[in-house]
């Protein structure tokens, strides 16, 4: 793949109509207003049908998944492993459309139906799918994805404090975490802690269940003020003495988490993100060029447009080539995906932490060749620079993708 195809283009221009339409006129109340964005997410799914799409696509899965457990045999869904394309692209268009205006709002639904839905997807059994993913996947319900803690930062496992105490059939939750996105309006929550065992901390189980708001011991943040990405509300969640039944361990039963099952399942789930950000790079970058290019041609300096000078073009040339790098990263997404070829945790990482310096880099260059003006709230570009920067922080920051690339090289042989 190496271009949008004709009917892709069609659906890419759709939705940016879409974004023009119905949530730029909002930029402002959801970027200083604190409008949640759920409600405009929710009439983004309507309005092309993605509700319905997720709805026959969970549904077909189900079937499956019960007649494989009942032992029937089952033929891969295109027959031989692959899928469509076409609607693998469906699915990345609206994340590049809507970076280009409120980056936010696809942090926001990708945490919900993305991390979280897909975590109950992998790891549940039938019946929590059917309980939880549903309303996630077609965004009826809000989802958090709560692994991070005040102490833990890029040491996700290691410095994990959050426990699980088995006490008879239940098991006792406490523990606080903080930087969930969807925190204070999340309904369902996957929340990653220790299992309190007769072992050293460092070697203890993780373990993953499901949380619903409003359970006792249960408590949500207001939205966190943070730097950029606005429109997708962050808070803290702690939990005091939260008691759950089994049910809600995903899974099902501990022997879900035998040997790193639990750590596994998690990298999988952040190879998934980190995937996903060159997708939110290229929206980010794409504005950026769009606005720097008007820029360029109407701003008269020194008796002529500043996009005569050679240095304005250097930085525009070098926005172009992002552009052009995080469009082929992400159609190689879509053609591995469509392969039936996981991207490697390793390669994952690497693609994440280009991407993530590429959007931050150009949308810096952006506000530097608007001058004082990109400085300003009023202009795209100040959002843009403050958005992109949590790209290289959040789903692994800059330094542990490094390390996640370079110890995959180092154990080749």
């Amino acid at each position: 793949m190496f271009q949008w195809s004709e009917e892709q283009e069609m659906v890419r221009q759709a939705v940016r109509d879409f974004v023009d339409r119905e949530i730029r006129p909002h930029r402002e109340e959801l970027e200083f207003g604190d409008l949640p964005p759920y409600d405009l997410l929710r009439k983004l799914f309507a309005t092309f049908g993605m509700d319905a799409m997720q709805r026959e696509g969970f549904k077909r899965r189900i079937e499956r998944e019960r007649a494989i457990e009942a032992g029937e045999e089952v033929p891969s869904e295109s027959g031989d492993g692959t899928r469509d394309p076409n609607s693998i692209a469906f699915t990345m268009i609206p994340i590049i459309e809507l970076c280009r205006v409120c980056p936010g709002m696809v942090t926001a639904m990708g945490v919900s139906m993305g991390l979280t839905a897909s975590a109950i997807m992998s790891k549940g059994t039938i019946e929590q799918k059917e309980r939880w993913a549903l309303d996630l996947l077609t965004m009826e319900k809000v989802g958090a994805w709560a692994i991070t803690e005040p102490n833990s930062g890029s040491d996700a496992f290691g410095s994990m404090m959050s426990t699980a105490r088995q006490d008879g059939d239940e098991f006792v939750l406490n523990g606080s975490k903080t930087f969930i996105t969807n925190g204070p309006h999340a309904d369902t929550i996957v929340f990653i802690c220790k299992l309190d065992e007769n072992n050293p901390p460092g070697e203890r189980r993780i373990v993953q269940f499901v949380l619903d708001a409003g359970m006792d011991g249960l408590e949500q943040s207001r939205p966190l003020r943070k730097m950029g990405i606005h429109s997708s509300p962050t808070g803290q969640l702690f939990l005091t003495d939260v008691r759950v039944g089994p049910d809600r361990l995903l899974g099902g039963s501990l022997d879900a988490y035998s040997g790193t099952g639990g750590r596994e399942a998690s990298k999988a789930t952040f190879s998934m993100e980190r995937a996903g950000v060159a997708a939110m790079a290229l929206g980010i970058v794409d504005r950026c060029l769009e606005l720097s290019l008007q820029y360029a041609r109407d701003r008269v300096q020194f008796g002529q447009p500043i996009g005569q000078f050679q240095l304005i073009q250097l930085k525009l040339a070098r926005m172009e080539v992002a552009r052009i790098n995080l469009q082929n990263l992400v159609f190689r997404h879509i053609e591995m995906t469509a392969a039936g070829v996981p991207m490697s945790y390793a390669e994952a990482s690497a693609a994440k932490l280009y991407a993530a310096q590429a959007a931050t880099d150009v949308a810096l260059e952006a506000v530097q060749l608007f001058g004082g003006n990109g400085y300003m709230a009023e202009y795209e570009v100040e959002q843009l620079a403050r958005d992109a920067k949590v790209l290289q922080i959040y789903a692994g920051t800059d330094e542990i993708q490094v390390s996640a690339v370079a110890r995959s090289l180092l154990a080749e042989t």
